[in-house]
């Protein structure tokens, strides 16, 4: 497959780039960044100190040349790509986070037209997590205090992650409620009790922080503590070439990192 891939002057662009060049059967062969970028023309290998002989564009209509767009921007960016892609039939691994209703509602109607792996986390290992998180909470669904810490880069946007946000959301389905419902997303002053049944969520946002997140379950003279913690975006980067791998074989729809991992 011919891969594209945005933010390509971006930490995580360049660990996507730096991986698909490594890889045998996939194609590097279009690399974005956001107009006005000092890095536009750049050969995208030159933070390698190689010539790929692709050119770091804004020109979205350079799509037409993948077969699969890889993409872990910002939410308004992310949207941009997604309609390019359905423009020129790209396939699309969407990392990004921070996006709200109607970014998700885009996607799911761009599904229609574009196979689309969309999730929160591309690490195989997090979301083995998740389905740790889902045994844990249907044996500790009484009696347990639920909450998500994560900690990231003094840079990161958004806040709770897309990783803790679906930490909560696995939780609060395996209890048979909605997440906006139970979640506490902040404690300040006179609190009072905790309220039984609710997820509560602690941020840390500080230095370079690659990723750390943690689920406690608190009960009665014990405290069960899942934990999943990164020390390089190279866990995203080959998630999401295994999610490419995936949509080799889909035409269309919306699939996520359980789907890929079931195959």
């Amino acid at each position: 497959m011919r891969i594209a891939i945005a933010g390509a002057d971006g930490r995580m662009g360049r660990m996507l780039i730096e991986a698909v060049l490594e890889t045998a059967d996939l194609s590097f062969t279009v690399a974005l960044d956001r107009a006005g970028s000092p890095c536009i023309g750049q050969d995208a290998g030159a933070f390698l100190g190689q010539d790929t002989g692709v050119l770091i564009t804004d020109n979205l209509d350079a799509l037409a040349q993948a077969d699969c767009l890889i993409d872990f921007t910002r939410p308004e960016g992310a949207l941009a790509h997604l309609a390019a892609c359905v423009k020129h039939g790209v396939k699309c691994v969407i990392g990004t986070t921070g996006l709200g209703e109607q970014g998700k509602q885009a996607i799911q109607a761009a599904s229609q037209k574009v196979a689309i792996v969309f999730a929160p986390n591309m690490s195989v290992g997090v979301n083995a997590t998740l389905k740790l998180l889902d045994i844990a909470a249907k044996l500790l669904n009484s009696g347990y205090d639920a909450e998500v810490f994560e900690a990231h880069h003094r840079n990161k946007v958004d806040a709770p992650s897309g990783t803790a946000l679906a930490m909560g959301e696995t939780i609060a389905h395996a209890w048979g409620k909605k997440l906006d419902d139970v979640a506490d997303w902040a404690r300040h002053g006179e609190t009072g009790a905790r309220e039984t049944g609710h997820i509560g969520f602690s941020v840390v946002r500080g230095g370079d922080i690659v990723g750390d997140h943690t689920v406690y379950f608190c009960g009665t003279g014990e405290r069960i503590e899942i934990t999943h913690r990164a020390s390089s975006r190279a866990t995203y980067a080959q998630g999401s070439l295994r999610a490419v791998r995936y949509l080799a074989r889909k035409e269309f729809g919306l699939f996520d990192m359980q789907d890929v991992l079931s195959t």
